[in-house]
C-alpha cells in the first residue's frame, strides 16, 4: 500500500501541497488529475524520491519497485525485443550469472528463481507487449536506433510493463500511442497484476482502466472511487452541495450578527447577545467553490463553397517510389466530420498529408474548389514552433498589418493569455503549445480542416472545449485521435484505412472498438514508421568473427529450447498428479504457466531457426 501521510511541498515559494495525505491499496488502478500546474507530475517525483518533501512521509512497503517511463528513450545498437527484455534487471542480472556460476548450490538457486519468474517465457510475453503497442516481429529485431522519438517511447513503455514493478507511475501514456495502441494499453492496465498511478486526459483511459481517481485540487488529495465519468459526478454533487452549506452559513451569520446589533447594548439580552457572539466566533467558515472554469476556442468560419470540396479518381499516394495508398476515389463535402481509422502504419498520416497538399499524387487525379482553404495540424508542428520567439511573434509573421489589440485577442481566444502572449515559446507548458498551433492551423478560417493527434499536451477541460469548437465549426473536418471520447462527439462518418485502400466502415466507434480487441491478427504495416538505414551488401567472403558471433547465437537459441522442452516436462508431471486439482486457483496458475511454456518455447523455436539460416547464408558467403 502506498501511504501519503500530511505532505507539504513547495516550488520557489509556492506551495503545491500542504497536510495532503492519501492512501492507495495494494493492486488499485488509480487515474491522478487536476488542473496543469496542480503537482500532479511533480507528484511522482516525490513518490520515487527524487524531490524532498517540505513535510510529512510517503511510504512504500519493503522493498517494492517502482517503476516509470523515462522522458527520453535512449536510441542504441541493441534490438527493441533486446531492449524490453533488459528492463527487467533481476531476470537479466541472473541469466549473466547462469552463464558463469560454478558453486552447485548457487546454480540450483538460480534455476529455481529463473522458474518463480517466468524467466523462459519472458521473450513470449516481451513479444505480445511490443506488438500490442505496434511492433511486429520484424520490428522487434531491429535497432531502437532505427525508430524516432516517439517509437523509442514506445519502447521504453514495453519495457517498464514487460518488467512488472510493485508500482507502476505512468504520465500521460497515450501521448505517443495511436488509438490502437491506446485501446490495448487499456485492457493490459485493466488486468496488470499491481498498483497503477496513471496521468492521464485521456477521458476513455480514466473510465475503462482505473477503478479510482485521485484528485489534485486547492494542495490537497482526494481519492473517489469510480472511473472519471464516476469521479466529476460525485465532486459536482459535492460543490452543490458545499454551496448550499456555505449559503445556509452566510444566512446564520446574518441573523446572529442581527440580533447582537440589535440587542448588545440592552442589559436584559446582554446574556443572549453574548451568547451569539461566542456562536460567531466558534463557527467554522464554509467557502463556496469556485465557479468552475470553462474554457472555449473561437474558430473562424469559413464561407461556403459548393460541393464536393475535394474529389479524387484513381489516386495513388507514397514516398519516393513506395506507393502507400492506391486507387483512392474519395469525395469530401464541407459539413463532413470524418475520423480516419486503421491500424499503425496503413497510411492514416499519409493520407492527411495528401488532404493538406503535402504530398503530390503519384497517379490519379485530386480535384479541389478554386477558392479552397486547407488547415493542417500534425503532432509534430507542435515541436516545429519556434522556440525563441512568443505567440505574439508567431501571430505578427502570419498577421504583420494586423492592430496588435486584435492579435492578441486570437491568442486569448485560445487560452494563450497576457501571462503568456509574450512568452518564449520554449517556456510554455505542451497544452499551451498545443493550443498556439491549432490556433495558426485555423486562422484563414479553412474550409477543411485536417487534425492528426491534436490532443496530445491537451487537458480534459481544453480536449471538450475542442469537440465543441469542431462541431459549431462550419467547415469539414478529418480527424485522426487516438481519443474515442472526442472521436465519439464529434465524427458522424468513419473511413478504414487498410491494406493500401480507404473505404467507409459500415459500423460505429464501439464496433470497430471490439474489433481491434478481438485479438485479430494485425494488419502488415505500410512502413510509416522512420525508415531503417540502407544495409550495406553483405561481404562475398565469409567473415570469420561474424560466423563466430551467429554460431554462438544458434548455441544460444538451441539451449534456450533445450531449457523450455525440460520446463515442459516438468509442468507435464506436475499437471498430471490429481492432487493438483484440489484447489481449482492453484491448477489455474500451473495451467496458465504450461500456456506461457508453449509460446515461450514456439517463440525461442523461431529464434532458433531464424539464428539457423543466417548461419547457413553467412558460411555460405
Amino acid at each position: 500500500m502506498l501511504h501519503i501521510d500530511d505532505i507539504s511541498y513547495s516550488i520557489q515559494g509556492r506551495p503545491l501541497f500542504a497536510g495532503a495525505s492519501a492512501s492507495v491499496p495494494e493492486g488499485h488502478k488509480v487515474g491522478l488529475v487536476g488542473p496543469n500546474g496542480a503537482g500532479k507530475t511533480t507528484l511522482f517525483k516525490l513518490i520515487r524520491g527524487e524531490l524532498g518533501l517540505d513535510g510529512g512521509a510517503i511510504s512504500l512497503p519493503t522493498r517494492a519497485r517502482i517503476g516509470g517511463v523515462a522522458q527520453e528513450s535512449a536510441a542504441t545498437a541493441l534490438s527493441v525485443l533486446e531492449t524490453v527484455l533488459e528492463a527487467d534487471q533481476e531476470r537479466t542480472a541472473l541469466m549473466a550469472e547462469s552463464l558463469t556460476a560454478t558453486d552447485a548450490h548457487r546454480i540450483a538457486d538460480i534455476q529455481t528463481r529463473l522458474t518463480d519468474i517466468d524467466a523462459w517465457s519472458a521473450e513470449a510475453r516481451a513479444a505480445t507487449i511490443l506488438d500490442g503497442l505496434g511492433f511486429d516481429t520484424t520490428d522487434q529485431q531491429r535497432p531502437t536506433s532505427d525508430f524516432s522519438g516517439g517509437w523509442r517511447m514506445r519502447v521504453a513503455l514495453a519495457g517498464v510493463l514487460f518488467a512488472q514493478p510493485d508500482l507502476l507511475l505512468l504520465d500521460e501514456p497515450t501521448n505517443y500511442l495511436d488509438l490502437e495502441g491506446a485501446l490495448w494499453l487499456e485492457t493490459y492496465l485493466a488486468r496488470y497484476p499491481h498498483t497503477v498511478i496513471i496521468i492521464s486526459h485521456d477521458r476513455g483511459l480514466l473510465n475503462r482502466a482505473v477503478g479510482h481517481i485521485l484528485h489534485v485540487e486547492d494542495k490537497k488529495l482526494t481519492l473517489y472511487t469510480g472511473g472519471y465519468d464516476s469521479f466529476t459526478r460525485i465532486r459536482a454533487e459535492k460543490r452543490a452541495l458545499q454551496a448550499a452549506e456555505a449559503k445556509k452559513q452566510t444566512e446564520r451569520r446574518a441573523h446572529l450578527q442581527s440580533f447582537v446589533d440589535r440587542f448588545g447594548a440592552k442589559a436584559s439580552k446582554a446574556r443572549q447577545a453574548q451568547a451569539r457572539v461566542k456562536a460567531l466566533a466558534k463557527m467554522e467558515p464554509i467557502t463556496a467553490p469556485e465557479e468552475a472554469k470553462f474554457f472555449r476556442f473561437s474558430f473562424p468560419q469559413p464561407e461556403e463553397l459548393s460541393p464536393p470540396i475535394v474529389a479524387m479518381e484513381g489516386v495513388n499516394v507514397g514516398y519516393g517510389d513506395r506507393t502507400v495508398l492506391s486507387r483512392l476515389g474519395l469525395r469530401i463535402d464541407q459539413d463532413d466530420r470524418i475520423a480516419l481509422l486503421g491500424r499503425n502504419g496503413q497510411g492514416k498520416s499519409t493520407l492527411s498529408k495528401l488532404l493538406a497538399g503535402r504530398l503530390t499524387p503519384m497517379a490519379g487525379k485530386v480535384v479541389q474548389s478554386n477558392k479552397l482553404r486547407v488547415g493542417y495540424f500534425a503532432q509534430h508542428q507542435v515541436d516545429e514552433l519556434s522556440l525563441d520567439d512568443t505567440p505574439l511573434d508567431h501571430i505578427r509573421a502570419v498577421r504583420p498589418n494586423e492592430a496588435q489589440a486584435r492579435q492578441r485577442a486570437r491568442l486569448a481566444g485560445f487560452g494563450l493569455m497576457e501571462a503568456q502572449v509574450e512568452t518564449k515559446v520554449r517556456a510554455l507548458s505542451g497544452g499551451q503549445k498545443a493550443r498556439l498551433s491549432l490556433l495558426l492551423a485555423t486562422i484563414d478560417a479553412p474550409h477543411l480542416l485536417i487534425l492528426d493527434e491534436p490532443t496530445n499536451h491537451l487537458d480534459i477541460e481544453s480536449r471538450e472545449a475542442l469537440s465543441e469548437a469542431l462541431n459549431d465549426y462550419t467547415g469539414a473536418v478529418v480527424l485522426v485521435s487516438h481519443d474515442m471520447h472526442l472521436l465519439g462527439l464529434v465524427a458522424d462518418r468513419l473511413w478504414l484505412v487498410k491494406d493500401g485502400a480507404v473505404a467507409p466502415y459500415e459500423g460505429d466507434l464501439d464496433d470497430y472498438r471490439k474489433f481491434l480487441l478481438s485479438g485479430d491478427a494485425p494488419a502488415e504495416k505500410s512502413g510509416e514508421k522512420t525508415p531503417e538505414a540502407p544495409k550495406p551488401a553483405a561481404p562475398k567472403k565469409p567473415n570469420r568473427d561474424a560466423v563466430l558471433a551467429l554460431r554462438s547465437d544458434v548455441r544460444k537459441s538451441e539451449e534456450r529450447v533445450q531449457k523450455l522442452t525440460e520446463m515442459m516436462g516438468k509442468l507435464d508431471v506436475k499437471l498430471a498428479d490429481p492432487g493438483l486439482y484440489n484447489d481449482p486457483y492453484d491448477a489455474e496458475k500451473w495451467g496458465k504457466k504450461r500456456a506461457e511454456a508453449v509460446r515461450a518455447l514456439a517463440f525461442a523455436e523461431e529464434l532458433w531457426m531464424a539464428a539457423l539460416e543466417k548461419l547457413d547464408a553467412a558460411e555460405k558467403g
